[in-house]
């Protein structure tokens, strides 16, 4: 399972150069407004509790933070986002997940469609291919103070599904409700927590050649790049 690292690693270098041009504050504005739509108390919604953490992580001004949240409940003027997820391959075969937020649905899919086909894809159907896929949480953590072992150990008492160790990254994956104790302990370890997230984890991962895991890694980033996307989620390790 934790073959996914690949594609985490170019996200997380991603994130960083989306931070420096605003993308990622307008990702988690939308985000932050349709998990306000159950409550804008973090204390009461463990959803958006954990995105409030991650904007403040990234340096997002806590009056866009406060916005995002009003827009979400209904306090702000603001448009109304939906999420759609869309499953596909795209190419050589790789299977595909796409997490949107859009406030036009039908552009969106029009959009997503020509992404696959242009790279020599197909976008499925619901279904076909979210079967290969679990979802799950992924907290991911950098630092040397703790070797693997010793963190496996803390998190004992966890439903842990598994746990890698790649560049000095921690990439846990768990229960999705032991996302936010999971981080919080990671946390008081003296790891720096980069991310912690529900994902759908590739439960069988596939492996190309490395001109084709180009082509491919091409696709996946001009699918991160839209806009109405807020994450890509892909059974390829290589």
């Amino acid at each position: 399972m934790s073959g996914h690292s690949k594609w985490a690693t170019i996200k997380r270098k991603k994130a960083t150069i989306d931070a420096k041009r605003g993308k990622l504050f307008s990702r988690l504005s939308k985000e932050i407004s349709v998990a306000a739509r159950s409550g804008g108390d973090i204390s009461f919604n463990p959803r958006l509790r954990l995105l409030v953490d991650k904007a403040r992580e990234a340096n997002m001004p806590m009056d866009n933070i406060t916005r995002a949240i009003k827009k979400g409940t209904g306090e702000l003027p603001g448009a109304q986002y939906e999420a759609q997820l869309y499953e596909g391959y795209g190419p050589f075969g790789i299977a595909v997940m796409v997490d949107t937020l859009s406030d036009n649905k039908n552009r969106t899919v029009a959009e997503i469609r020509r992404i696959f086909t242009v790279k020599s894809g197909s976008l499925g159907e619901s279904g076909s291919v979210n079967w290969m896929f679990a979802k799950l949480g992924v907290v991911q953590a950098t630092g040397t103070g703790v070797t693997e072992d010793e963190l496996l150990e803390k998190l004992i008492d966890f439903d842990i599904k598994d746990i890698a160790h790649d560049e000095n990254v921690f990439t846990i994956t768990c229960d999705t409700k032991s996302v936010e104790p999971i981080k919080n302990l990671v946390a008081s370890l003296g790891l720096k927590v980069e991310s912690a997230e529900v994902e759908w984890v590739a439960q069988n991962t596939t492996q190309l050649s490395t001109e084709q895991a180009e082509k491919a890694y091409e696709f996946l980033n001009e699918l991160e790049e839209h806009d109405d996307v807020q994450n890509v989620y892909t059974n390829l390790t290589t």
